[in-house]
């Protein structure tokens, strides 16, 4: 089964990446202007940090270690989800209908079918800085790499969550550029340390809006100062939402009306 959806979406995957190609010029203009926001944000860090020497606790190595972290959760996600910004017009054209009657999951197709090449292209560089800014860090130990990479996964399992609940809205609604907006504003939140905030925001970040298990809890285990009680719980929190954005897209399935009727 794996294998067969491994194919399918190798198909996708190559006819996104030849579309985009097409718009050479346009793609490259939007992948310079991609690496100069990265960068200026990044230095943006530095000369806070060059002032204040610490954040929050953390020193420049640590805080920049955040910052990439979150565009690493926010740059896979995007990369394997971009065509969910598309699905709206799929619904309101009737293009959805065509979804329900292939031989794979609607919420496959509706989910990965079109990655981002800029996002990949973008991905080589940002995995590079952060091995080198873990070279930087004494404490670094191959379990709390083990660790960090584990909760990595567990924030890109909570993005898809929130990636399938703007796509049930969209069928419930056809509206999900708010949704998606909202989304990512969130989670924008996650780079810097949500130890920034004061309480009782800090707890709702953490424990709620799962910003900081998403974007701060990776970079703390790296750096040894997290629990296993919230390693546990980000494992835990993850596949409960998983598991409720499966039923919500049920709930929206079993309710869709299509652009024929």
């Amino acid at each position: 089964m794996l294998k067969k959806y491994f194919k399918v979406w190798l198909i996708f995957a190559i006819n996104s990446f030849q579309t985009q190609l097409n718009l050479r010029w346009t793609m490259l203009v939007f992948l310079i202007g991609k690496m100069i926001r990265f960068a200026m944000f990044a230095f943006f860090v530095f000369i806070l940090l060059s002032n204040t020497k610490a954040l929050a606790g953390y020193n420049l190595n640590e805080t920049l270690l955040f910052y990439l972290s979150f565009n690493l959760v926010d740059m896979l996600s995007q990369l394997i989800f971009r065509e969910v910004y598309r699905f709206r017009y799929a619904v309101v054209t009737g293009t959805f209908d065509f979804y329900l009657i292939k031989p794979y999951n609607p919420l496959f197709r509706a989910l990965t079918s079109g990655p981002d090449l800029i996002d990949l292209v973008t991905l080589v560089p940002l995995l590079g800085a952060i091995v080198y800014l873990f070279n930087q860090l004494p404490q670094i130990t191959a379990l709390s790499i083990f660790v960090y990479i584990f909760l990595i996964f567990t924030a890109l399992i909570i993005a898809t969550s929130f990636h399938i609940l703007v796509l049930s809205l969209a069928i419930l609604t056809t509206e999900i550029d708010s949704a998606i907006l909202m989304y990512r504003d969130i989670a924008g939140m996650g780079r810097f340390p949500v130890d920034i905030y004061k309480e009782p925001f800090r707890s709702v970040l953490t424990f709620l809006i799962p910003v900081g298990i998403m974007m701060s809890f990776p970079v703390k285990a790296v750096l040894g100062i997290l629990s296993v009680t919230n390693i546990a719980y980000s494992l835990i929190f993850s596949i409960t939402l998983f598991y409720f954005s499966l039923l919500v897209w049920n709930f929206a399935l079993r309710r869709y009306s299509s652009a024929s009727s």
